[in-house]
This record gives C-alpha cells, structure tokens and sequence, in this order.
C-alpha cells in the first residue's frame, strides 16, 4: 500500500461451477501462473497472477458503447473481465481451442488496441487487448 493508495492488491473472486474446468482454462490455456492454493474439506480454490490489476467503473451508456465497439451489440452483464495480452488475436484462437466462445472477430477500437470478446467456459465475459 502506498500513502495515495489505501488497496494493495484487487482480487476478483468467480464462483464456478465446474472448477477443474475453469482452473485447466485460466491457469493451462491463459497460462496464468498460480499464487496461492487452499483446498480441504470447505471446497477449493486458487489465487492467479494476472497481473496489475485496475477497476474499471462504466455507466450504462459507455458500457454499452464498449459492448458495440467489440460485439456488435449490447452483450455484457455487470461484470466483464479486461486481459492485457501481447495479441489478442491469437490468445483468442488458444483460447476457443479451450472452450471459450468467440463473440466477435478482433476489432480495431477507437483507442487503437485491438479486442477480441469471448465468452468464456464458465460464461464469464472476457475481453482481451492488445496495441493495435
């Protein structure tokens, strides 16, 4: 923690249903490193290095905009994941290869990364982006 910034870390905690699934997709497709394990008689679980993280606040109105942007509509729910990858095209293609479904093709932003939505196995939103 620093003296302007009171949170040192940002986890985002996802209930899924099926966790050996979601674990082989976030940790041996998406290649996030594991930072922390617990699993016993209250369920498992694990923490993923995703790096630096930020929380993204958006109105209806821009939410909607970033949705048109990258799917072509209104898709998302309250909640939709942000990854930075060196290109998000091809991290797409590893990533449907998993399982994840691909809601649109890559598309050039209006600040120049390229994006690419997918919905991933668990149905959580992803978008990822890369310098276009």
């Amino acid at each position: 923690m620093t003296q302007d910034n009171p949170v040192s870390e940002l986890r985002l905690a996802v209930t899924v249903a099926d966790y050996p699934a979601a674990l082989a997709f976030y940790r041996d497709a998406l290649g996030l490193p594991v930072v922390g394990v617990w699993d016993g008689e209250n369920g498992r679980g694990c923490a993923l290095d995703a790096g630096r993280a930020t929380l993204e606040l958006l109105d209806e109105t821009h939410a909607a905009f970033v949705d048109q942007v990258e799917v072509g509509r209104r898709v998302a729910g309250p909640i939709r994941v942000a990854l930075r990858v060196a290109d998000s095209a091809a991290t797409a293609q590893v990533l449907t290869g998993a399982g994840a479904t691909q809601l649109a093709p890559p598309a050039v932003t209006p600040w120049h990364d390229v994006n690419v939505r997918l919905s991933a196995p668990d149905g959580l939103q992803l978008t990822l982006f890369s310098a276009g």
